[in-house]
């Protein structure tokens, strides 16, 4: 998928005084959302493709996510997405090594966490699903949902808790909810993301 470059978002980050983890460059471990700010409420400004490198510039305290700098822009990402080079080893941002030199970035004013469950992260699906044929992304655009919001963001690979309900696509083996704003097709049998519909 070809990467969506995102524009400047003024004015939104505030950097903390201490020791910041300058210039840290981090990739996406799969096509992931960048958004206008730190949550799944926020609206999605690009996308970083799996592999594609940005420059982080810090995370909210106890929060997953984390502000990225890239062809000029900044958003945020969920950092169960992406990893950086610590000690010599690509670790996923969030399971950085205790101690680590990363900035600590302030929350925007109404920077909430109260969401209604949580997507539960896993590795990327390594068998890449092809895209569903045009009448299945024509009937989940036609039927319309409203989202469901979740701490977490829409990947390929990750579980959707058993509390969200998920709708039959006619003639169709996977399901379809929208989660976070985005159209997702789910395996009803295992509740994975199989697709993202962007």
């Amino acid at each position: 998928m070809k990467s969506v470059l995102f524009p400047a978002v003024a004015g939104m980050l505030t950097m903390m005084s201490g020791a910041a983890f300058a210039d840290t460059a981090v990739s996406a471990v799969t096509d992931l959302n960048v958004r206008a700010g730190p949550g799944p409420q926020y609206p999605v400004i690009g996308v970083l493709a799996a592999g594609q490198s940005a420059t982080l510039n810090g995370c909210i305290e106890n929060s997953k996510w984390c502000t990225i700098a890239e062809a000029g822009g900044q958003g945020w990402v969920y950092s169960d997405y992406v990893t950086a080079d610590f000690g010599g080893s690509r670790v996923v941002l969030t399971r950085r090594p205790h101690g680590s030199s990363v900035a600590i970035v302030s929350a925007p004013d109404g920077y909430s966490t109260d969401y209604t469950g949580a997507i539960i992260a896993s590795d990327p699906l390594n068998d890449v699903f092809p895209p569903p044929p045009t009448k299945v992304t024509t009937y989940v655009g036609a039927h319309r949902l409203d989202p469901v919001y979740l701490d977490g963001e829409v990947v390929t690979g990750a579980t959707l808790p058993d509390t969200v309900e998920l709708r039959e696509i006619p003639d169709y083996n996977y399901r379809y909810v929208y989660v976070n704003g985005q159209p997702a097709l789910v395996d009803p049998s295992t509740r994975r993301i199989m697709y993202v519909v962007r």
